[in-house]
């Protein structure tokens, strides 16, 4: 009995999360084909989120952007509890609290786009922080904060988010993976010489 209510129970929880999903997709900025995310448990500031193709977010993401947008890229994962922050709040004016000082008070640095390339793998309870890029390829390792760009095919990690290794051994395995994966693009000379001297 507890097995028949147990798989009736994930069953509702499902088909909650599906329609959520389809109701809440069209209100991105833009949604690619074949993108997972939970929006019932999950904070998306939907009209300035951009994503690719075949990406899924995981469970409880808070994706915050007001003035910044948010672009994610083709085939990211995203593991549960992640936060993507567009922007700070501005908190020097002598004599205002925090709370008070509104959006169109802001300056252009107090917002920053966030652009999160193709095949990246960003981990549980991961912050990424306004302004900042995940190379394609890259990894962000559990409760890391990133604060800085990270370079393609390096795996970062830490508070604040430090290269720990790069995602392949050789430069050969990175442009046999760009080959297979990414026919349709080049390879920037620059990615290779930023993995090579980093």
């Amino acid at each position: 009995m507890y097995k028949l209510l147990s798989k009736l129970i994930n069953r509702a929880k499902s088909l909650r999360r599906g329609l959520y999903n389809r109701i809440y997709r069209h209100q991105f900025a833009q949604c690619g084909y074949k993108v997972t995310f939970d929006a019932y448990s999950s904070s998306f500031y939907y009209s300035n989120i951009h994503i690719g193709n075949e990406t899924h977010i995981g469970e409880r993401a808070c994706f915050i952007a007001s003035i910044a947008h948010i672009y994610i890229g083709n085939k990211v994962v995203f593991g549960p509890n992640v936060t993507i922050r567009g922007g700070d709040h501005i908190f020097d004016i002598p004599g205002r609290f925090i709370i008070d000082i509104k959006d169109n008070e802001k300056r252009p640095d107090d917002d920053k786009d966030v652009h999160i390339e193709d095949d990246v793998w960003v981990g549980t309870n991961v912050t990424i922080l306004k302004g900042v890029t995940i190379g394609r390829g890259a990894i962000v390792a559990a409760g890391a904060v990133v604060t800085k760009d990270v370079l393609p095919y390096t795996i970062v990690g830490g508070v604040p988010a430090k290269k720990i290794a790069n995602r392949f051994s050789t430069i050969e395995d990175v442009l046999l993976h760009e080959q297979v994966c990414f026919k349709d693009c080049k390879l920037d000379e620059n990615y290779l010489t930023k993995l090579v001297n980093t």
